[in-house]
């Protein structure tokens, strides 16, 4: 039988703005003094390890409506394409082998 992954939480009203992102993150994965990243690249070197929890992992994003509303800076995506943060923040936790429940 498969190993459980550790669940974390992470409160989407706690989610203003891309700063606050990861200060929510941060607190979410009880990371060493609060850090686990401060934009897109810290935060995928940080689940590379050595900043806390390394995937496997599941986050469970509660009130994620709240925040994909406030997280909607536009950023390049391939193909000429553009995604919000949200969205961006989504495909580096999947690329890195967390898994994401939005709630």
């Amino acid at each position: 039988m498969p190993e459980r992954q550790p669940e974390y939480h992470l409160d989407g009203k706690a989610v203003t703005d891309e700063p606050s992102f990861y200060t929510a993150l941060g607190h979410a994965l009880r990371a060493p003094d609060g850090y686990y990243g401060s934009n897109l690249d810290a935060l995928a070197d940080c689940l590379r390890g050595g900043f806390g929890p390394e995937p496997p992992f599941t986050l469970i994003w509660q009130d994620s409506t709240q925040a994909r509303r406030r997280l909607t800076r536009l950023l390049p995506a391939p193909g000429g394409r553009s995604r919000s943060y949200f969205d961006a923040i989504l495909d580096v936790l999947s690329d890195a082998g967390v898994t994401v429940q939005l709630r």
